[in-house]
């Protein structure tokens, strides 16, 4: 297994994050036409599909030790699952907002983690990238304007009131999920190739689906789902379950947790261009404030230090 140049890498998760920012921009007709678990249960189900070849053991591998299978289990339940309810329940309980002020400390999350688990020297520029990166993803989320619409139709349900304190411990727990599937893909890349670990994180997310997908599954009529539904439902699965989840891994086999974290910026980013380019949405200012804070983020996560470029000199 080569580990990738650090250019490289860095391409890696940007086009990762880019996607999956795409992809849920692009996928909101899903969830009104299919039930959310519905929708993950097919979606595992086409990823895996498309990875089988991906699931053979390569010859210079190691036998999966009881540790490794622990984490793939874990890497699936908290990164795919765990992470997915959280985070759907957490907004319907408190308002798109709040929800995306928290999940704004992903960065922030994972650098502590990386720190904790990893024991990763996060370098004071990292930390400064980590900030810029919280900053922009919060932006983001305070400069739609129909999250005003939406927090206000939520604070006035009695119900939403009196468990917004659960939503907010909810989109917690999403955040610590996120941090968690970065922090331990980290760990991964050390003994499996990111080949491997996708496939075999999908089949574990397809099997935990499975019960509640199935069940899903015989009451709901799918003569009536159109075929522009299906298209953009195997070019999610295939997204969310092959191509992201490749793209991160083989970036991090080469990147310290904390440094590809905060890449996460570039969700929100790649999200709302697709709103401008596809859909027809236009740009506040305060989103291209967000913008120049995001890119401030990246660029500071990526850029050589100084003694990395006197090392180049010398070489």
């Amino acid at each position: 297994m080569t580990t990738p140049s650090r250019p490289f890498a860095y391409l890696c998760l940007a086009l990762s994050m880019a996607l999956v920012g795409s992809y849920v921009a692009l996928s909101k007709p899903l969830a009104a036409v299919l039930p959310v678990f519905l929708l993950a249960w097919m979606r595992f189900g086409i990823g895996g599909i498309a990875m089988l070849h991906w699931l053979r053991k390569p010859a210079g591998e190691p036998p999966l030790t009881p540790q490794t299978r622990r984490l793939l289990f874990l890497e699936s339940f908290l990164g795919n699952v765990l992470f997915s309810i959280c985070m759907l329940y957490g907004v319907s309980l408190t308002d798109a907002i709040s929800a995306g002020v928290t999940l704004a400390a992903i960065p922030a999350a994972v650098a502590v983690m990386g720190w904790a688990f990893l024991r990763e020297r996060v370098a004071p520029r990292t930390w400064i990238a980590v900030v810029c990166a919280v900053i922009g993803i919060a932006l983001f989320s305070l400069s739609k304007p129909e999250h005003a619409a939406h927090a206000g139709s939520a604070s006035g349900g009695e119900n939403s009131q009196n468990l917004a304190w659960l939503g907010q411990l909810l989109l917690v727990g999403a955040v610590l999920c996120e941090a968690a599937y970065t922090v331990i893909g980290k760990k991964l890349t050390g003994s499996l190739g990111p080949k491997r670990i996708t496939s075999l994180i999908n089949l574990w997310g397809f099997a935990l689906t499975t019960p509640v997908g199935l069940y899903m599954a015989l009451r709901f009529d799918f003569a009536a789902v159109g075929w522009g539904t299906w298209v953009l439902l195997v070019f999610y699965a295939l997204a969310a379950c092959m191509w992201t989840v490749w793209l991160w891994m083989t970036g991090l086999k080469a990147v310290p947790a904390a440094q590809g974290g905060v890449f996460s910026v570039l969700l929100p980013v790649s999200a709302a261009l697709v709103g401008v380019l596809v859909l027809g949405e236009s740009l506040t200012g305060l989103q291209l404030l967000a913008f120049g804070i995001a890119l401030a983020s990246v660029l500071l996560a990526t850029l050589p230090s100084r003694a990395a470029l006197r090392m180049g000199r010398r070489g």
